[in-house]
């Protein structure tokens, strides 16, 4: 039995898919630069979601946007678009900019074993369903039009400061109100911008040439790919006030229903106790990582709504548990013994996991299996690898040795038998350095690699 925690009722539900098939989506990247591990977290666990569903035996679709126009600095309706904000930093087109860092989302996704979604979708490739979506908005009544184009007239919908829990009577009139005057509450947003003749990025539409309001784009093609009602969407924490609140303020005023059934939000991930900043410079991509699934590793220690403080320490001891794990289970694939029942430990997997994502509590459970004087080797290789579906660490995967390392292992090898003690410790500080260390053991020399 799975049980999410559902941002809309505020608890922990017991999770019923709507269809056959899961439909699940997911807030993308705006790519106007680089996504930093503060971003990959949440994907790392949502993608961790989607395996242990299908590990479940679900059949899932997940769909997940690709941001690139109408994204404004403020995340609301000022600013300047953070797309054509990223083109003039590096003197690039907007499309170039667009490719360049969706590539580098792609990239990330791959270091990280992160699957790619069933549908990665383009926002300016969905002109025509964000036009179409907001005609059946405008034609139930919910918008007007000012200056800077057509806005959605929040008062039409009574629980609009429900979701978020909104104390609108004490918000300031705010930033929106002072660039459009004309709007009835600072809070009402844009459906689509107008008379911005500067924008590099704008099409023909009923309400004149223009571009899209930034929420608009999810809501059109979580509709579209998913249908009107769909089990799952994921954002981050800072989503919840503005960006979701307004989805679903949209799909009530296109369809008079709320479209996603399950609202999950990941906690941000923080470098040193200090939110990942641009501005602070703390930011650190995938791939400035030497060992990406030690990243995954640390962030499934963590629970996606608590959130994770990062170091490069935590990072450390995350890399050395992966690699102990690896070598353990190269070990344990080498018993021929008899495989008995492991089920109760996969059900035990499926209770933890099953408990609103507890990845870190099946992690848990791994040790647990590797410590189990009960299991033999066998059983333990076949319980782990099976977990591994799931938090898909590559556990499976051997540790390449270098044939150098192994000719200098051997070299120590023959000092130490001739009692050459200076230099068998040389080469073992050449090994160190090259990262990998030496440990004599009853059953021989074992070679295993160091986390820096």
């Amino acid at each position: 039995m799975l049980k999410l925690y559902n941002t809309l009722s505020r608890k922990k539900e017991i999770f019923k898919s709507l269809k056959k098939v899961v439909g699940i989506y997911s807030c993308g990247p705006t790519v106007y630069w680089n996504q930093h591990i503060g971003n990959m977290y949440a994907y790392v666990h949502w993608d961790a979601m989607v395996r242990f569903l299908k590990y479940q035996n679900y059949k899932v679709k997940w769909v997940m946007n690709i941001t690139d126009v109408g994204h404004l600095t403020s995340d609301e309706d000022t600013g300047e678009d953070k797309m054509e904000k990223g083109a003039k930093r590096e003197g690039l087109t907007v499309k170039k900019i667009a490719d360049k860092y969706t590539k580098q989302f792609l990239e990330s996704l791959d270091l990280l074993n992160i699957q790619k979604p069933n549908v990665l979708c383009k926002a300016t490739e969905h002109i025509k369903e964000q036009i179409d979506l907001i005609k059946k908005i405008e034609e139930n009544g919910f918008t007007y039009k000012t200056k800077t184009g057509l806005v959605f007239d929040t008062s039409k919908f009574p629980d609009y400061s429900r979701f978020a829990k909104l104390k609108l009577d004490k918000q300031e009139a705010g930033k929106r109100v002072k660039v459009d005057p004309e709007k009835k509450n600072p809070w009402d947003f844009l459906l689509w911008v107008t008379n911005q003749p500067n924008h590099i990025l704008k099409w023909k539409s009923p309400w004149g040439i223009g571009f899209p309001g930034w929420h608009i784009e999810c809501t059109a093609m979580s509709v579209k790919y998913l249908g009107k009602e769909f089990d799952i969407h994921t954002g981050g924490i800072e989503h919840i006030p503005v960006h979701h609140t307004n989805e679903i303020a949209q799909a009530y005023g296109a369809f008079k229903k709320q479209a996603a059934r399950y609202w999950l939000h990941n906690q941000w991930l923080l470098i040193d106790n200090t939110k990942v900043s641009k501005s602070l410079g703390n930011i650190i991509i995938t791939q400035e990582l030497k060992n990406p699934l030690a990243f995954r590793y640390l962030a499934l220690t963590s629970h996606y709504r608590q959130g994770l403080n990062f170091s490069y320490k935590a990072l450390e001891s995350s890399e050395i548990a992966l690699n102990n794990l690896r070598e353990l289970i190269t070990e344990f694939k080498k018993d021929k013994s008899k495989l008995r029942n492991i089920k109760p430990y996969k059900d035990e997997f499926i209770k933890l996991v099953g408990n609103d994502l507890n990845f870190a509590q099946g992690l848990a459970l791994v040790w647990k299996v590797v410590k189990d004087k009960k299991l033999n080797n066998k059983e333990k290789y076949a319980l782990i690898t099976d977990f591994d579906k799931v938090l898909r660490l590559d556990l499976n995967k051997a540790i390449a040795i270098p044939k150098k390392i192994k000719e200098l292992a051997e070299q120590r090898e023959k000092y130490r038998k001739e009692k050459e003690w200076d230099k068998a410790d040389n080469i073992r500080k050449q090994i160190k350095k090259q990262g990998f260390q030496i440990e004599d053991t009853k059953q021989g020399v074992k070679i295993k690699k160091d986390a820096e």
